[in-house]
């Protein structure tokens, strides 16, 4: 019997199966405006991979109004979730690129299960709207776990739903946050996007077909 040296790919949602950066762009670029706060792509781009309240405490780091109590915090918070997921109803199937499916097709076929990890409490509405919904044979997310990444809980947890050893797991991140995640979980990193053109990650990809290369390098 011909075995692998891996039994699982765990992936991060937002940038890497599909991309809905712009919608949190513009949910939290609302909020900053209603506040009078600066936000650009810039702040914009050290959200990722981030919990929803740690990202709001970002965005609040050049407030200068009155001090915000825990309960202001949370409404703003709430506020940001409710216009994201408005936004996030257009979605459909038709926002998934081909390739994403072709590839997560190629890797079942190999006998290889397949898990989301993402800090996101919106990933399996996300993962409905674009036709994925019961897809994945796990999903770790926002609503599982307490601290965001680059703490591994988010992955540890994906591997415990599978029953995987982490260390027989590959992570396909986007943010150097999450690589650096995967790397403190024990699972092999495939960087892509953002992540890759930092060098981060055990291997990096261009595309999302990329992986399949990848896993074939590794022995799957």
């Amino acid at each position: 019997m011909t075995t692998t040296p891996y039994d699982a790919v765990v992936f991060d949602l937002d940038g890497v199966i599909c991309h809905t950066d712009k919608y949190h762009y513009r949910g939290w670029k609302s909020v900053a405006d209603d506040l009078g706060i600066a936000f650009d792509e810039t702040v914009n781009n050290r959200l990722r991979g981030v919990s929803r309240m740690e990202s709001l405490e970002i965005m609040l780091e050049t407030y200068d109004g009155e001090p915000l109590s825990d309960e202001r915090k949370l409404e703003l918070a709430t506020i940001k979730n409710d216009r994201y997921r408005v936004m996030l109803a257009d979605m459909s199937p038709a926002d998934l690129d081909p390739s994403v499916r072709v590839t997560l097709d190629d890797l079942r076929s190999r006998g290889l299960k397949l898990a989301i990890g993402s800090s996101s409490k919106n990933a399996k509405f996300i993962l409905e709207r674009i036709g994925l919904g019961t897809y994945f044979d796990a999903i770790s997310d926002g609503t599982n776990i307490t601290r965001s990444k680059p703490d591994p809980e988010v992955f540890l947890k994906a591997a415990e739903f599978l029953g995987v050893d982490p260390a027989r797991c590959v992570v396909v991140e986007d943010a150097v946050a999450g690589v650096e995640a995967g790397a403190a979980a024990g699972m092999y990193t495939v960087a892509i996007g953002d992540a890759a053109d930092q060098g981060a990650g055990d291997a990096q990809i261009a595309t999302f077909a990329g992986l399949a290369t990848v896993m074939t390098d590794l022995g799957c």
